[in-house]
């Protein structure tokens, strides 16, 4: 893997790792720190060990091999390590340079060398955490500087998924985001960073990014526990984005809200909500603010900050964020905010979140309950920073919307997503979807693609022909005369105004990313093909789709890879 440079992994230091003290070990650990280089005039290292007696061991041995090192633990004063740090940095000549600094601890977090041009890990690290941030001590910018030399001896990758994480930035944890990140390298990320991971390394990785439990409470725990250490205080919401920590979306995915997270693991967190108010409060962090819409959220923020009454809604949307709401969206935002767009579980599962209503008048005012529940401070307070939270996360991901639709070009989306923001009148199962489903009602047809199938897979063989060409196969059994064909290719005056819209996922058995690449609006052209499907005896037809924008190369080349 190479970074600005080289990034070497030796398998071979998995096993010997208790011999690393030896002699050979040291001198084989000192010819690969020359041999991969470093970017400037001298080295300026920094080396991870497990233990202190280990760390001051080594450093013995690398200044009898001619150079120049110091150890630094969580032990020495803050002036010590000012000193040390200063002899590391210092360019100019003299017998107080240092080379290498051995460390167990105290670079984890919070302090920052970039002058560092190398990193040697010799020390086990199962937490992404600590990786990241061990990691990150060499990854900063600095003048001079051309990259970084990451040396693991210990194989850290191999136990996990820490790699992509650490050097792309993202904390999202989405597998899909991860192996994208390990093919495209610099391209999935701005700036003027390259990245290269070589086969070998790809394979280890993408099998360690397979097996890896990115939801994982242990995960959470710590990501949550070093912020708090850094920020000396119970971190908001938006300080897991402003830090650089796990996105705290995956709190609520795995805990309901931040507010269930810090009840059961803070032993400082003391707002006490009635079972009502925590039940907003987990439909609000779970399900509002991911509906990758800005009118639901806006709408309530307005009504909160505003008062209990909005005239003119759409004007506002259009001069604040140039989104339009005709008459099917309006709909589609009541039927959110009065919790009637759901399935039934969880329909009774949040039937306390009947928000809004809508008056004769044509204005919007919140719910007498909702109402209530706001007097509550601490309550109203956690839901003004979700919707702040969520406004901003629309802004940053979803702001750019494709033409007049409620989607962004390249944004993934869910099959719930989809119904929602194409505006049907309820959520339907992924099982009564299948590859693409026609809603009467908005005229809307989403086509569904599992770009790579399972060896198993019953003779579905959707291909790209190039960036602006798909061909899909349709449902079986089907023929050319069946109603599908009718609104794919609008051949009844009624259909004349059907819209398809494409959703691309690679991966579908990854239980954890269950999202779709939103690639724009398709177009049947010519006629469709009758084809027998050997396999299962039946009959279906290949479609021709011209898409509208032809697909971003990084997003072709990694959906058709292998």
């Amino acid at each position: 893997m190479e970074i600005n440079g080289e990034v070497f992994d030796d398998n071979a230091g998995v096993k010997n790792f208790s011999n690393l003290i030896s002699d050979a070990r040291v001198d084989y650990v000192i010819d690969k720190a020359n041999y991969y280089g470093f970017s400037g005039d001298r080295v300026k290292g920094l080396i991870f060990c497990s233990r202190k007696d280990e760390a001051k061991e080594l450093s013995n041995k690398f200044n009898e091999r001619g150079l120049r090192t110091e150890v630094l633990t969580g032990e020495d004063t803050q002036e010590r390590r000012e000193s040390v740090i200063a002899r590391l940095t210092n360019d100019e000549d003299g017998e107080d340079q240092l080379d290498y600094i051995f460390t167990v601890d105290i670079f984890n977090e919070g302090v920052d060398i970039p002058e560092i041009n190398q990193v040697i890990m010799l020390r086990p690290t199962q937490s992404p955490v600590v990786f990241i941030q061990q990691l990150g001590r060499g990854l900063r910018k600095y003048e001079g500087k051309e990259y970084v030399v990451i040396l693991d001896f210990i194989g850290n990758y191999m136990n996990n998924f820490m790699i992509p994480i650490a050097l792309s930035g993202d904390r999202s944890y989405n597998k899909d985001a991860m192996r994208r990140y390990i093919r495209e390298g610099a391209r999935v990320i701005p700036g003027s960073s390259t990245i290269h991971f070589d086969e070998i390394s790809k394979k280890r990785i993408y099998a360690s990014i397979d097996t890896a439990r990115t939801n994982d409470m242990k995960l959470l725990r710590e990501s949550y526990r070093t912020l708090k250490y850094k920020l000396g205080r119970i971190p908001t919401m938006q300080d897991f984005k402003k830090f650089g920590s796990v996105d705290v979306t995956k709190i609520f995915e795995k805990c309901g809200s931040y507010h269930n997270f810090l009840k059961k693991y803070e032993t400082e967190y003391h707002v006490h909500l009635t079972n009502q108010e925590e039940i907003i409060i987990e439909y609000f962090s779970k399900k509002l603010i991911a509906y990758k819409r800005i009118h639901e959220l806006e709408m309530l923020r307005m009504l909160i900050s505003r008062g209990n009454r909005l005239l003119q809604y759409q004007k506002l949307l259009q001069e604040k964020y140039h989104v339009g709401m005709n008459e099917q969206v309006e709909k589609s935002v009541m039927r959110n905010l009065k919790n009637q767009f759901p399935k039934e579980e969880e329909r009774r599962k949040y039937a306390d979140c009947d928000l809004v209503e809508k008056n004769t008048d044509g204005s919007y005012s919140l719910s007498s309950k909702f109402q209530k529940a706001l007097l509550n401070k601490n309550f109203k307070q956690m839901i003004l920073e979700l919707l702040n939270f969520g406004i901003e996360q629309w802004k940053e991901k979803y702001g750019q919307i494709y033409r007049d639709t409620n989607f962004t070009l390249y944004q993934k989306y869910t099959y719930e997503d989809v119904c929602r923001l194409l505006n049907w009148n309820k959520n339907l199962n992924a099982q009564n979807i299948g590859g693409y489903y026609y809603d009467s009602d908005t005229k809307t047809l989403p086509v569904f693609i599992n770009y790579h199938k399972a060896e198993d897979a019953i003779a579905y063989e959707d291909r790209f022909v190039s960036e602006g060409h798909l061909i899909a196969l349709s449902k079986h059994p089907r023929k050319i005369t069946s109603s599908d064909a009718v609104h794919i290719y609008k051949q009844s005056e009624e259909d004349k105004d059907n819209r398809i819209f494409l959703f691309v996922r690679k991966n579908k058995d990854d239980n954890e990313a269950k999202e779709f690449y939103f690639l724009g609006e398709i177009f049947a052209e010519g006629n469709p093909r009758q084809i027998y499907m050997e396999k299962t005896k039946d009959n279906a037809f290949e479609i021709d789709y011209r898409l509208d924008v032809p697909v971003r190369s990084d997003i072709y080349d990694y959906i058709v890879s292998d």
